[in-house]
């Protein structure tokens, strides 16, 4: 067996978050925020890092203190950051973000000259591929160049060594100049991915045609609603080369899609929602934790159901993300044996 030097690479952006702490306060009337860690990528590695795996995430940030903010709370974190690249004359991204629990949460991006975008091939070239685990790729890095090229080129690189490959599709409409370009670019990649990871708008969305097809909500950009035939989207995209699709489905649970086997469905869990906002990468940290313990579909994605179920109840994102013990708590008192 080879010997590993990360469990989760993950790739793809990050930022500051700024969360309102006036939790049900219209946006306008938001007093003050408190800062934190954020990003899909960044939030997965965390999240994984908090459940007991060697965690690197591969970005950039700019010359700038907010990369200051970032890189040192990673590494508070035990996140591997020598992947993380300065950018100078870039800036690293913020997101900001009203709390109005159960279901409204306006979210606005800040990602103008985002520094995470101008990660190279030059930057991932060095990647310890044979010593990773698993790869995991965040959609919105295949969203322009040159970040696109990079991701690709480490993509390749991964499965090309035998990593075991993720792609969280994370898809947000507002960083594609078209967004059926996200579909046209992102299907491109499903040959050398083992699995994918998005919702139902996700999939989707990689089949839309036309822009009217993605209904992108006023301060949702989170939640683009996409109309399409879903089992079709499902079929096609395990055609493509993915050995599994898993779809998440928010309370509901999540379902996993196997090539010539019957969907495995997977309840979620009754809770208090605070916030959704990292959810679904609270999810993937518990589903590849799962995998990587040599666990069947269906106890990872319980298990990466109860990660989900306890980030919703928290304020926040990455500096949110329970631990095995806190996980294995959460279990206990929601299973019924």
């Amino acid at each position: 067996m080879p010997e590993y030097m990360y469990d989760i690479v993950t790739l793809g952006r990050c930022s500051i978050d700024l969360y309102a702490n006036d939790i049900g306060v219209p946006f306008p009337e938001i007093r003050t925020f408190g800062a934190y860690l954020g990003g899909n990528p960044l939030n997965i590695a965390v999240g994984a890092r908090r459940l007991g795996l060697v965690t690197a995430l591969v970005s950039a940030v700019g010359d700038d203190i907010v990369g200051d903010f970032v890189l040192t709370r990673l590494a508070k974190e035990g996140v591997e950051t020598r992947f993380i690249s300065r950018k100078t004359g870039t800036r690293t991204p913020a997101v900001l973000l009203g709390i109005e629990p159960p279901d409204h949460f306006p979210l606005v991006f800040y990602r103008e000259n985002a520094a995470d975008f101008q990660l190279t091939i030059d930057d991932v070239a060095s990647l310890p591929f044979h010593a990773i685990r698993t790869f995991l790729l965040s959609g919105t890095a295949l969203a322009r160049d040159p970040s696109r090229s990079a991701a690709l080129y480490a993509l390749e690189r991964a499965h090309a060594n035998g990593c075991m490959t993720y792609l969280d599709l994370d898809f947000r409409p507002d960083q594609w100049g078209d967004p059926r370009s996200y579909g046209v670019i992102t299907r491109l990649v499903l040959p050398l991915i083992d699995v994918v990871i998005g919702t139902e708008a996700e999939v989707n969305a990689l089949f839309a045609t036309r822009v009217s097809d993605i209904q992108i909500p006023r301060h949702q950009l989170t939640a683009p609603q996409v109309w399409g035939d879903l089992h079709a989207h499902i079929d096609q995209i395990l055609c493509s080369g993915p050995k599994a699709l898993i779809v998440k489905q928010g309370a509901a649970g999540a379902t996993a899609y196997l090539p010539g086997h019957e969907a495995i469905r997977v309840s979620g869990f009754v809770v208090t929602v605070v916030n959704t906002l990292g959810a679904g990468d609270a999810f993937a940290a518990g589903l590849i934790y799962g995998r990587l313990q040599g666990w069947d579909w269906y106890r990872s994605i319980q298990f990466a159901n109860a990660c989900g179920a306890i980030i919703v109840t928290r304020i926040g994102c990455a500096d949110f993300m329970p631990t095995r013990v806190e996980v294995e708590q959460f279990l206990g008192e929601h299973i019924t044996h």
